[in-house]
């Protein structure tokens, strides 16, 4: 009776190690709003979900404007990103989450020209879910947080515009709808806290930081729901 408790036991230890749920992965590429919303996001993921983005050793919150390290600035800079991690060994997240709009819509006076072209914009767009589709990877957008210009242009060496985070936002709404990518509206989630929620141009106080976070993760959570 003793050797049997006790291999009964054993056979449940081994049963539960064996089939203890792990949670899915998701990896997070995305612009400085992502960096600031980001530690929030880990924590709000943590019961269901394992957080994970691009790194780099503190680089990217020396200048936020300027993308470098963990910064995925543009959907230029993105697709870069995304094609050198798709020939990564062992780079299988289950998800990954992409934001980039605010870098593309940057107008230079001098040039009078966008950063990256909205025609542009859409086609790096396509091109990264396609990429995504290729590696078997759930793709999700996140799409761009609100400008409001007489705050942005008042004191920056580059203007950005509302109407064109509107614009950008809609092309990628397009594209992302047609090929069944889940789309985070953190725009519409943010434009009631403006403008009080701004830190500066463009970034937000903490406390909208959380809030984007819980609104993030309880959307990823629907997301995941759907498309186990």
């Amino acid at each position: 009776m003793k050797n049997t408790l006790i291999s009964g036991v054993i056979f449940l230890a081994i049963f539960c190690c064996f089939t203890t749920p792990t949670k899915p992965s998701i990896y997070v590429i995305g612009d400085s709003i992502s960096i600031q919303y980001g530690p929030y996001l880990k924590d709000a993921l943590s019961s269901f979900a394992d957080y994970d983005r691009i790194r780099d050793n503190g680089q990217a919150l020396q200048d936020l404007d300027n993308p470098v390290g963990a910064n995925g600035g543009d959907s230029e800079r993105v697709l870069t990103i995304i094609k050198k991690l798709k020939d990564s060994i062992g780079f299988k997240p289950n998800y990954i989450m992409v934001n980039c709009g605010l870098h593309d819509i940057k107008y230079d006076v001098k040039t009078e020209k966008h950063q990256v072209s909205i025609n542009k914009y859409g086609q790096n767009l396509k091109e990264l879910v396609n990429i995504t589709y290729k590696m078997k990877v759930k793709m999700i957008w996140v799409n761009s947080t609100p400008v409001v210009d007489s705050i942005h242009n008042k004191n920056q060496a580059f203007l950005r515009f509302s109407k064109d985070i509107e614009a950008y936002n809609e092309v990628a709404n397009i594209i992302m709808v047609k090929n069944k990518v889940p789309i985070i509206d953190l725009n519409t989630f943010t434009k009631p806290y403006i403008p009080s929620a701004y830190i500066d141009h463009v970034h937000f106080i903490k406390p909208i930081r959380q809030r984007q976070a819980d609104f993030i993760a309880g959307s990823l959570s629907q997301i995941m729901k759907l498309t186990k």
